[in-house]
C-alpha cells in the first residue's frame, strides 16, 4: 500500500447492503468456494459508481457485515486499505455493464477445473441450463487481477454473458443484484461438477434441447424463484452459524 492509501477516510457502508455481502459469502463457503481469504463478492445500488465488497483479511466463512468496505468504480479514485487486491476486476466490469450490480469471483474446485480443459458446459442439469451459451472463457492470464488493463480484459470477454470462466484462476459470475450473482455462483459450481463427473463416465451423455433449456431459464431461474433460493442459503447460514440472524 502507498503513504497515501493509509490516509484514506472509510466510506461509510449501507447496513442492507453489508448484510447481503455477508450472507452472500456465507452461503458461498456453504458451497465450497472457500480459498483461504481469497475470493470476493460485490454489490451496488444500480446506477451508482460506489461499490460494496468483502475486504481483503476475511474468508467467504468469516464475512461479517463489519467487514464489507465501500470502492469507486473510478481506477483512479483513493482506495480503502482494506479493499481486496483484485478490485479492478469489480471496477472494470461494473463499468462496463451498467445492468450488473453484483461480482462473485471466486476459486471455487469444479469452476476452476472446468476452466482448465476447453470443455463446452452443456445443459445437461437445470444449473448446466442457465449457463449454456452464456459463460466465457478468459485466456490472457491466469494471474491474480492487479491492474486495469487485465480487468478491462476480462470484462470485455465476459461481454454481455452471466458468467466467465478465468483460466486456472476460477470463475466470475455477474447478477443484476447480489442475490443472483450469490445464487448462480452456486449454481455454476454445480453445473461444472455435474458435467465433470459425466465425463469421467467414459460414455456418451445427453443434455437439454434449447426448447427445454428457455423453459427451464423462464422458471426455475425467473427472479421469484432466485429469490426464494437465496432465502433457503440464508437459511442455512443461519443454521450454521446462528449468530449472523443478529446481524
Amino acid at each position: 500500500m502507498s503513504p497515501e492509501a493509509d490516509q484514506v477516510t472509510p466510506r461509510p457502508v449501507p447496513t442492507h447492503l453489508a448484510r447481503q455481502i455477508a450472507y452472500g459469502a456465507r452461503m458461498l463457503s456453504l458451497d465450497g468456494h472457500d480459498d483461504f481469504n481469497q475470493g470476493q463478492i460485490s454489490v451496488r445500488r444500480p446506477g451508482s459508481d460506489v461499490f460494496f465488497i468483502k475486504n481483503a483479511l476475511c474468508g467467504f466463512d468469516e464475512a461479517t457485515p463489519a467487514q464489507v468496505v465501500a470502492a469507486s468504480t473510478d481506477p483512479h479514485a483513493p482506495v480503502d486499505p482494506l479493499a481486496p487486491p483484485e478490485l479492478p476486476l469489480h471496477q472494470a466490469i461494473y463499468r462496463a455493464r451498467p445492468d450488473v450490480n453484483g461480482i462473485v469471483h471466486s476459486h471455487a474446485p469444479y469452476t476452476l477445473v472446468f476452466g482448465a480443459t476447453d470443455l463446452y458446459l452443456r445443459p445437461l442439469s437445470h444449473d448446466g441450463s442457465y449457463f449454456a451459451g452464456r459463460l466465457g472463457l478468459f485466456t490472457q492470464t491466469s494471474n491474480t487481477v492487479l491492474d486495469q488493463s487485465t480487468g478491462e480484459a476480462i470484462a470485455k470477454s465476459l461481454g454481455s454473458g452471466e458468467g466467465l470462466l478465468l483460466r486456472n484462476h476460477g470463475g466470475v459470475v455477474v447478477g443484476r443484484s447480489v442475490r443472483h450473482a450469490a445464487v448462480l455462483a452456486q449454481v455454476l459450481e454445480r453445473a461444472c461438477r455435474l458435467q465433470l463427473l459425466a465425463e469421467q463416465t467414459g460414455v456418451p451423455y445427453v443434455w437439454a434441447s434449447d426448447e427445454d433449456v428457455q423453459l427451464k431459464r423462464d422458471f426455475i431461474y425467473a427472479d421469484l424463484s432466485i429469490r426464494s433460493y437465496w432465502e433457503y442459503a440464508v437459511r442455512r447460514v443461519d443454521a450454521t452459524w446462528p449468530a449472523a440472524a443478529r446481524w
